[in-house]
Formats: C-alpha cells, structure tokens, sequence
C-alpha cells in the first residue's frame, strides 16, 4: 500500500527507532485532539437528543441510503453505514496500530508487553463480573462487555491537560494498555456478538483476504488497488454473520510492516498515518454523534433497565481501576513483571481511572448487545455516567500526582 489517501506524512529518511518515535508522537498528538472533538461531538449529541429538535436527530440517522450499481441496490440506514461502513475505517487503524506495536512498539518485546496485557485483562475481568452481578439474568446478561473496553483517545487527551509532568512511560503504558483493551474488545466481538457463521460468505471475505495478498505480493502500491479487496472482504463478513467492521482488523493486520526497495517508510505506518487523522477528526466524532444521543427524558430506568446503567456505570468507574491496578500489583509481587522506570504506583493508579474511560468501543458494543432500545439506551447512559466519573476522577487524581511531580523537579 502506498500513502496516496490525504493525511499525514511521515519523514521518509528517518532511522528505525526515529521513525517509531516520530509515529508514536503523532499518535498521541492526534489522540489527544481528538478527544476533545469525541467530547464536543458527544455533547451536541445530547443536547439535540433533549432539545424540542429531537424527532429531527432520530430522522436523520434513520434516513435510508442505497447503494446502487445497475440493477443491484443494497439499501441501509445512514446509521447503518456510519456504524458498520465507516467504522470499517475505525477498525482499520486499529488493526494497524496493533500490527506495528507488535513489530517494532510496546509488544514486541515479551518483557515490556506482559505487565500491560495481564493489567488489560484485568481490566476486562473485574469489569465483566461487576455488571454480571447487577445483570445476570437472560436478556441482560449479554451486555457483559460493555464495559471492558478503554477509549485511546478521551484517555490520552485527559492525560494531555495533565501536561508534561507526568513521565513519558506513563503514556506508554496506557498506550499499551488501551490498544490490548482493542484488541480484546474485537477478539469478544468476533467470539460472542457474531451470529451463525455462514459458510459462503466466509469463502467470499477469505477470497478478498487472499486477493489482497496477493497484490501484496505482486508489490502493487497504491493504496487505492487494495479498495476492491477490502470491499470484498467486507461483504464477506456481513453475509458470513461476522460483524463487517471486523474486515478492517483483519485488513490492518496483514498489512506490510517492512518497506519494499523502493519505500523507506513501511506501509503499515505510512498508510495509519494517512488514515489517522480522518478517522480521530471525522469518523469517531460522526459515531459519537450518531449514537450518544440518549433521550434522557423519556428514559425508562426501570424494569431491568437501571441495573444496566447501574452495571455499566460501576464497572467502568470502579471495576476498570480495581482489575487494572489489581493485576499489575499481583505481577508485580508474584516477581514476574517490574514497572518501567518512573512508573511509581501513584502513576499505575492514574492509569487504571483513566482505563475506566469506554466511551467509543463501549457504545459500540452497546449496539451489538441490545435491540432491545429501552436497554440500548441505559446502556449507553451508564457508558456516559461511567466514563464522565473516570474522567473526573482521572483529572483530581492525575493533577494532584502531577504538583507532586513538578515539586520533586524543583527539588
């Protein structure tokens, strides 16, 4: 793939470390931004949900698009195609982002990577069995994963007002951490929120997965040659059963990591790079738009419904930082990991409220758990709910560890 898609460059003499570096700044840059974008998004989501406009915010995602060719029309809603075509995009990056972290970032080495998968599956655990145990009863129970997931960018943006205090590893670890909440949020997508697997439509996303090795092989760069085998690859999934944004990480995640003669930016970063941008300024904030507008007025808390909001808030506030901070002590103490230098335990703490941040992936598993509206829509409020608590937990917590910080410098 080639970096012809409008976005970011990268500087195409840089050495391999460098390189890294600079990729790993940019990301954090854009995450960072873009969280303020997820937040103002998110707000005018629930301002137009409750204002006397509301008949207009539901209209609008209901309208239906088709897409024609000739005689064929595929017609979905437009919160279909935001959900389940341009989160495609989403998904992407993030199979991208875990390719490169695995090739040359925090999980290539199996010494830097253990500590933040054991504290990510902490972090996934703890949270599972505080909704089960508001929840556990049929029609509710599924909405177990709701609350696992981190969300990179309102967690790296809270960490940005921080400021500079807090150590570099810091960030990284919750970096880390967040991109193996991903990638056990997808793995959970796929296992329990897939429907039966069809037989022919698997075949069909597998020929696109073969076609787009193949012109790998063939050494074909230009990024848009790979659009009809994505395209491909998405239909397969959707008529296999299997959620179609998952095409996106398996696209990402076959994606070069080593440049070709004539390339010396691999394309796994020069095509995230080019990607990134859109997906943190457009399409996240579009999502955020499109499904966080939750009618708290007509809200039907009850019958079941509060202890989904209950289940949701609690495990993202609470359960999030008690698994993350939890697992990391217990491989801490057991011998087998050791926090990076200037990771003291104040900073893990910090990380595990901010971990406590679903937002984005938790809505949307929110959607694949429930058609029922009534508990979408407390599901949703509890992601609100949870994720509004760790943020302002995060800021009381992180800004206080940061005056500490900044005295021990002036000393």
């Amino acid at each position: 793939m080639n970096d012809q898609l409008p976005g970011r460059q990268l500087p195409k003499s840089l050495p391999l470390v460098e390189r890294a570096l600079v990729a790993l700044q940019q990301f954090l840059h854009i995450e960072a931004v873009s969280g303020g974008a997820l937040l103002v998004a998110a707000a005018a989501a629930l301002l137009w949900a409750n204002s006397p406009f509301a008949h207009s915010y539901h209209d609008l995602w209901n309208l239906t698009v088709p897409l024609r060719s000739g005689e064929f029309a595929f017609t979905r809603s437009l919160h279909f195609w935001i959900n389940d075509g341009l989160m495609t995009v989403f998904f992407l990056v993030v199979g991208m982002e875990v390719r490169r972290e695995i090739h040359e970032g925090a999980l290539s080495r199996f010494d830097q990577a253990i500590l933040p998968v054991l504290a990510a599956i902490g972090g996934v655990i703890v949270p599972a069995l505080i909704y089960l145990s508001f929840n556990n009863v049929a029609g509710r129970s599924q909405g177990w994963a709701i609350p696992t997931a981190t969300d990179i960018a309102f967690a790296v943006g809270v960490l940005a007002l921080l400021g500079r205090s807090i150590p570099a590893n810091i960030r990284v670890f919750l970096l880390a951490l967040a991109i193996i909440d991903d990638i056990i949020a997808v793995l959970i997508i796929a296992l329990f929120y897939s429907s039966g697997l069809d037989l022919n439509g698997f075949l069909i996303g597998s020929l696109g997965v073969l076609l787009a090795l193949g012109l790998q092989r063939l050494g074909l760069n230009s990024a848009f040659a790979y659009v009809l085998p994505a395209l491909v690859v998405w239909a397969g999934f959707l008529m296999a059963g299997i959620h179609p944004t998952l095409a996106g990480v398996v696209l990402g995640l076959i994606t070069p990591v080593r440049s070709a003669r004539e390339e010396i930016v691999p394309p796994v970063i020069r095509v995230e790079a080019a990607l990134h941008p859109w997906v943190a300024y457009a399409i996240m904030p579009l999502f955020a738009l499109a499904n966080a507008g939750v009618d708290l007025r007509s809200a039907e808390l009850s019958g079941g419904a509060e202890f989904v909001t209950l289940g949701v808030g609690l495990a993202l506030c609470a359960g999030k930082p008690i698994g993350v901070i939890a697992a990391t002590w217990l491989a801490v103490r057991v011998g087998r990991c050791r926090l990076a230098p200037d990771v003291t335990w104040t900073g893990v703490c910090l990380i595990g409220l901010l971990a406590g941040i679903g937002f984005t992936m938790s809505i949307f598993i929110a959607m694949l758990a429930f058609t029922d509206e009534r508990l979408l829509d407390a599901a949703k409020f509890g992601v609100l709910l949870g994720s509004l608590i760790s943020v302002t937990l995060g800021l009381g917590w992180g800004a206080e560890y940061a005056h500490r910080q900044r005295a021990q410098a002036d000393h």
